[in-house]
C-alpha cells in the first residue's frame, strides 16, 4: 500500500469520540478513524493480504471452537476518571461475551464504540502504519488490560503474541506486556492456552 496514515493531535477538552465522528462527516469517502495516545489516526486502506490473512486467523478461531471471534467493532478505553483514553478498531478480536443490554446501553451514549472489557483478545495485521501498532496500540492495548495481543508485522515478516499486561502507575503511555513470543511469518505462533497455535502461513505470499 502506498497512502500513509494520517495522524492530528487532538485537543483534550473536546470529547475525541466527537472529533471521529466530525472527521468522519467531513471525508467524502467512508472512513472510520480511531485515537490513540492523544492522536486521531486515518488508517490506510488495507490490501488484500492484509484482509486475507486478517480472515484467515479469524477463521482458525472459529475452527477450534470460538464463537466470539469478530471484525469490524470499535472498541472505547477510558481513564480512571471516565475521559476517553482511546477510540480503537481492532483487525480481529475475541469477545467475552456476546453485547448484553448495557453493553448496547454503552454503544448508544459513546456513539458506536463498545466498552473495551468485552474484549478477551484483539490482533492488529501491519499496513504502512506498523509504528502505530508496534507502539501506540500496543501500549494502549496493555494499558486497557487486554489480556492478549496478537500482532502480524508484515514488514519485519514476524508475528508476536503478547501477553501480561502492565500498567505502572497510572501513565498508559508507559503500559506494556510483559511476555512475548516472536516467530518468523509462516511458521506457527503459539497463544496461551485455551487459545489455539494460529498457522501464520496466509501471509507468506510468493
Amino acid at each position: 500500500m502506498s497512502a500513509e496514515p494520517i495522524t492530528e493531535p487532538v485537543m483534550t477538552q473536546q470529547d475525541p469520540i466527537d472529533l471521529l465522528s466530525a472527521i468522519e462527516k467531513a471525508s467524502v469517502a467512508p472512513i472510520r478513524p480511531e485515537y490513540v495516545e492523544g492522536m486521531a489516526i486515518v488508517p490506510p486502506t488495507p490490501n488484500d493480504n492484509h484482509n486475507h490473512g486478517a480472515f484467515e486467523l479469524s477463521f482458525q478461531f472459529r475452527a477450534a471452537g470460538f464463537q466470539l471471534v469478530g471484525m469490524g467493532n470499535g472498541y472505547r478505553v477510558a481513564h480512571k476518571d471516565g475521559r476517553t483514553m482511546a477510540l480503537v478498531i481492532p483487525d480481529f478480536y475475541l469477545r467475552r461475551r456476546r453485547p448484553t443490554e448495557l453493553d448496547e446501553s454503552y454503544y448508544k451514549a459513546h456513539k458506536g464504540w463498545y466498552p473495551i472489557d468485552m474484549v478477551a483478545l484483539v490482533g492488529e495485521v501491519t499496513s504502512t502504519n506498523l509504528e502505530i501498532d508496534t507502539g501506540p496500540k500496543l501500549r494502549t492495548y496493555a494499558a486497557a488490560g487486554v489480556p492478549v495481543y496478537v500482532l502480524i508485522n508484515r514488514r519485519a515478516n514476524t508475528a508476536h503474541c503478547y501477553t501480561t499486561p502492565t500498567l505502572p502507575g497510572n501513565d498508559p503511555t508507559k503500559a506494556y506486556y510483559d511476555t512475548e513470543e516472536k516467530v518468523d511469518l509462516g511458521e506457527p505462533l503459539p497463544l496461551p492456552a485455551p487459545y489455539p497455535t494460529l498457522d501464520t502461513a496466509p501471509f507468506v505470499t510468493g
